[in-house]
């Protein structure tokens, strides 16, 4: 039942109104531990590449319906760069641990209708062409990003503005966890007019990357994508694998663990 419905609501289409690459240098050894079986870190310069994407969708539809009809919303992902292994071998995307709404149609239907469970959250932004304000706040969650556009590239992980971007277009298959949190759901993200500038964070604030182990996440660069056509589809990829329970890491609040 599930994958009929998905055939039918897949591809989604949309545009990136505006989209938030907030990157943190991580070390690897956390971030295997926060991995499921299957994936392992996509290391640059010997750390682990995590982050959050804070993205505001609009025009969001299954790519038979008008575009009129579209939704919009504020969206929030935590992300892990990873790998994994294939017959043509291997290949690189994002593990999702957590996606995060500002409306509740991805909240009801995400995993049921499409890959990716959502979970609601309160979204505060503010944009202007100069800078950008965004704040995300949940029970256990909260992230607050104060960013200005600038011309200055800034990034231990990085050499180049152009590096980071090359980096980040390849990875576009995201991996999370399915409603039985047993098995994984890909997407696959296609930009159609792949663009970034560099951003200055002011002020970047996590409580996951925060409540890490002193010193196993530093926060490295931002990135800032505005006004992209996109399609979400299944991924090629054959990746099946069961997710495990994830010990040694900082529980939430309600003492649930990440």
């Amino acid at each position: 039942m599930t994958a009929d419905l998905t055939r039918i609501t897949l591809p989604l289409e949309g545009v990136i109104e505006r989209r938030l690459l907030i990157s943190y240098r991580l070390d690897p050894t956390i971030a295997r531990a926060l991995l499921p079986t299957g994936l392992r870190p996509q290391l640059v310069d010997g750390s682990a590449v995590a982050g959050i994407c804070m993205i505001r969708l609009g025009h969001v539809r299954p790519g038979w319906m008008p575009r009129r009809i579209g939704w919009r919303f504020e969206n929030a992902a935590h992300r892990i760069a990873v790998e994994w292994d294939e017959a043509d071998g291997p290949h690189a995307g994002v593990f999702i641990p957590e996606r995060h709404s500002a409306s509740w149609i991805p909240v009801v239907v995400g995993g049921r209708l499409f890959p990716g469970v959502h979970h609601h959250a309160r979204f505060q932004a503010r944009d202007t062409p100069e800078q950008i304000h965004v704040r995300l706040t949940t029970r256990n969650t909260t992230v607050a990003a104060d960013v200005r556009v600038t011309e200055d590239w800034s990034s231990s992980l990085f050499p180049t503005l152009d590096d980071a971007s090359e980096f980040f277009r390849h990875g576009d298959v995201g991996w999370s966890p399915t409603r039985s949190g047993h098995t994984l759901e890909g997407l696959q993200l296609r930009a159609f007019d792949w663009r970034v500038t560099a951003g200055m964070p002011l002020r970047i604030e996590s409580s996951y990357f925060d409540a890490l182990p002193g010193g196993s996440a530093a926060l490295d660069n931002v990135l800032i994508m505005r006004d992209i056509p996109i399609q979400w589809t299944k991924p090629d990829s054959v990746l099946s694998t069961r997710s495990r329970t994830i010990t040694g890491v900082p529980a939430l609040p309600d003492g649930r663990a990440r």
